[in-house]
């Protein structure tokens, strides 16, 4: 995340004394990726961030592949997935490779009772319905409709919701989460080309400093494993941090779409990147101005890559039969290309109000049993006429 941020209490340099007004001393942490290397943030405790008390039950969270080697275009009824009450619980993988997750979730109910750290992966979640605020030790972000939040690795949080009726696509990245280098000048800022800036961004405010002793209950994900980890004191008890190092939120209705004469291919539309995906947000937007030109996209083969796309709203101009909370995946090897007729349809049209997430993966995805119970069995025979 190439901004600077602090909220809270900081001594006037790093790596120095920071006394407690009531006599003792707050202790330092560095909040790090990539060793020494990546982004970082300082972070100072009221209590040590090292007080384990107990190592509780691990077991499995690993997905099973169902599919591991596929070549056939599908199309899943994301809505399908069974609303749970527990957020992690509630969270069902649907594809994944070695680099990355993708799933769904429908929790109905807030993580209050546990903290939550993913210690493998960067957590991008987009928020399909619900509202509410995402708590985390470096301050919380209030969320809404259409809001991509971002979580580093090894950021501790919870999650309130509103209400019971929520519904988020995940995304679980082994390589770090960055804004696309080519938005951005040397020194990290936003450039004016670029469809988003820094004002955008939705970043921590109200940070929570609880000075709590007890028995809290922290659930840490590594390695395809879910570790129980009981703290001696309360995770969210810093007084102050600053650093690059930290969770925000940016609103898919926020991005501003890149248009021109003839249509314009996905990197357009691109919002985030890894160095094995791509994220992109599709968006309300004028289509191509040339007095010829086609507004559906083209046919186009994935030789490198596999194309996921999740319907959020709208009517999505280049599919027949899709619906709010579908996927379809095209995966690589084979061509795609707008449905019969979709081309037909397009000419003259001068506006499009889809919108839609893409995530397009660099390594072929394997799914999961849960994939295939909301696969609909049909979609790769929709190109015949």
């Amino acid at each position: 995340m190439p901004i600077y941020h602090k909220l809270g209490q900081l001594p006037p340099k790093r790596h120095t004394q920071f006394e407690k007004p009531s006599g003792g001393f707050y202790y330092e942490q560095l909040f790090g990726t990539e060793g020494f290397h990546g982004m970082s943030a300082l972070l100072y405790h009221l209590n040590r961030p090292t007080m384990v008390r107990e190592i509780l039950r691990s077991y499995s969270v690993q997905p099973q592949a169902a599919v591991s080697h596929n070549l056939t275009a599908r199309r899943l009824l994301g809505f399908q997935v069974a609303p749970q009450p527990d957020y992690l619980e509630s969270r069902v993988p649907l594809m994944f490779n070695h680099d990355c997750m993708i799933g769904v979730a429908a929790p109905t109910q807030s993580l209050r009772s546990y903290f939550y750290k993913n210690a493998d992966a960067d957590e991008l979640l987009f928020v399909h319905q619900g509202q509410g605020t995402l708590r985390t030790l470096l301050g919380n972000i209030d969320f809404a409709y259409g809001d991509y939040l971002l979580i580093p690795r090894g950021m501790i949080y919870q999650i309130d919701f509103a209400g019971a009726d929520n519904r988020l696509l995940y995304l679980e990245s082994t390589s770090p989460i960055y804004t696309p280098k080519r938005y951005r000048n040397w020194f990290g800022q936003l450039l004016e080309h670029s469809p988003f800036c820094e004002r955008d961004y939705k970043l921590p405010t109200h940070l929570e400093t609880h000075d709590e002793k007890g028995d809290f209950l922290l659930k840490i994900k590594k390695q395809g494993q879910m570790h129980e980890v009981v703290y001696a004191s309360h995770p969210f008890d810093v007084v102050g941090w600053d650093g690059y190092n930290f969770p925000y939120g940016f609103s898919i209705h926020n991005f501003e779409p890149i248009t021109g004469r003839v249509h314009q291919p996905p990197p357009v539309h691109q919002t985030f990147e890894t160095s094995q995906l791509v994220v992109c947000s599709f968006c309300p937007r004028l289509y191509d101005y040339h007095p010829k030109a086609v507004p559906a996209p083209y046919n186009h083969s994935n030789i490198d890559s596999e194309e996921v796309l999740y319907y959020v709203d709208g009517d999505f101009m280049s599919r027949n039969d899709v619906e709010r909370g579908m996927f379809t995946l095209h995966p690589g090897g084979i061509p795609h290309g707008p449905a019969p007729g979709a081309m037909e349809r397009s000419l003259g049209k001068t506006e499009t109000k889809e919108l839609a997430v893409m995530i397009d993966t660099f390594r072929p995805l394997m799914l999961t049993p849960a994939a295939l119970a909301i696969d609909d069995g049909r979609y790769y025979r929709s190109w015949l006429e």
